[in-house]
Parts: C-alpha cells; structure tokens; sequence
C-alpha cells in the first residue's frame, strides 16, 4: 500500500499499460481517475477497479487538445482537493510509411498526442502541484532512443519525452515536483495486435529483447507505481528503461 491517500491521473488508462497501471495504483492504495480518450474501455477500468474495493473514477479526456487535459485535471482537484501524481501515459502507433511517403496529417496525428499530449499534461498537472509537490510520470519508449523503418513521428515524438522530461524535471524542482519517465520495450497490448497476427514478424519482435519474449502491461506498471512511490524520492529528471534490455545490444 505504497500510495495511500495519493490522488493519481492516469491518461490512455483504457488498455494496456494505463490500465495496469490503474489497477496497480488502486490495489496500493490511491484514489485513481482514470482518463481516456475511449468512455466504453475507461468505464471497464474503473468497473475492475472498483470491483477488487479500489476507488476510482472515469474522465473523458482528448490529450491532444490542451483544454481536455486542464479540464481532466480540473476535474481531479475539484472532486478530490489535490493532485499527488500524474501519469501522463496516452500514446499511439503512427502508421508505417517511409518518411519520404510520410503524409504531414499522420506526422502531426501522432506528435499531437505523444508529444504535445506530454506538455499539455506536465503544465497542467505542475499547475496543480506546485503548492504541495508532486510526482509526473512520462511514458517514453526505447523507440526514443534505437532507431526502426516507418516510424518517424513516433521516434520523434518520443525522443522529445525525454527531453521534456529532463527540462520539466528541471525547471519543476523548486515545487518539489518530481519528473521522471519510462521507456518500455515491446509490451503485448492492443496497439500490436496486428503483429502478433504475423507469427513470423512476432517472433522476429520477441527476438530483440535479452529473454526473448514481449513484456506484459502489468510489468510497467510495477516499475511506474515504484516511480510514484516514497521509495524513489530521488529519482529525478531521468527516463528509465524496463525492456528486458532490448536497447542494450544489436540483435
């Protein structure tokens, strides 16, 4: 029960790792709300949630639109009086094209939520901790910092996660704010289904990490309750890897 009597925003908590995370922040003690762009897929989390005696509550949320995110925030600190921790977790897959084919409205589709989607959620949730403190979490990937085919916006975007983890961390100190992020490696959620449905590709995929295998959403979201934790108090202004080392070698 590491975080009891914390009050924690998590975005994109309808699947995946958002959602883990959801549920592990409930089952250690946090009052959750939990925000996604999808009501039907939040409404579950929080059905699952409150299903296991955890406290939670569902906020449509549009991290592309900075309005969204003030209002989601807004809407945490009016019904429950503070902010202690935000997970600003909502990501998409770009679609594959080469770059020199890459249409500008599928760069900027991407980059509005994996990037701007991050400094709506840090400016918006620093506004509300800066009286008490607080701790903001970034989702990242080891595509921030190894390179891969078609994917451009999404390099892009997620390179800038970690900057913007650094200068927020920096700038953010002061209020006793904390800024630290994750790089996840493969994680077996939605965004790669279509990948699994190529078992030759799959197992191409599961081969560039150390044990040869996908990480599941649940193994994030132990790393990213550690991070919201008193037991990572300094840990600041970093981004840190939880991907079976797959960033570490050339396969």
């Amino acid at each position: 029960m590491r975080l009891v009597d914390q009050v924690a925003v998590i975005t994109g908590a309808g699947s995946g790792i958002g959602r883990a995370t959801a549920k592990k922040f409930a089952r250690e003690g946090a009052t959750v709300v939990a925000a996604d762009i999808n009501a039907d897929t939040g409404e579950e989390t929080v059905a699952s949630i409150q299903e296991e005696g955890g406290e939670a509550t569902f906020q449509t949320v549009d991290t592309s639109s900075y309005e969204s995110v003030e209002a989601l925030v807004a809407h945490a600190t009016e019904r429950h009086g503070r902010l202690d921790i935000m997970f600003n977790n909502a990501g998409v897959a770009n679609q594959p094209y080469p770059v020199l084919k890459m249409p500008v409205e599928e760069y900027h589709r991407t980059v509005s939520v994996n990037q701007h989607g991050v400094f709506y959620g840090i400016k918006a949730a620093a506004q509300a901790m800066k009286e008490r403190g607080g701790v903001i979490i970034n989702t990242a990937s080891i595509y921030a910092q190894i390179a891969d085919r078609f994917h451009f916006p999404y390099h892009a975007s997620k390179g800038a996660v970690v900057m913007m983890t650094k200068s927020a961390a920096l700038e953010l100190a002061r209020y006793n704010i904390r800024v630290v992020g994750v790089a996840p490696g493969l994680i077996d959620t939605g965004i790669v289904t279509e990948w699994k449905n190529d078992a030759e590709l799959w197992k191409k995929i599961e081969r560039a990490h150390m044990r040869r295998r996908a990480g599941q959403p649940e193994e994030i979201a132990n790393v990213v309750a550690f991070l919201a934790s008193d037991e990572a108090t300094f840990l600041n202004g970093h981004v840190y890897f939880a991907d079976d080392g797959a960033a570490s070698f050339k396969r």
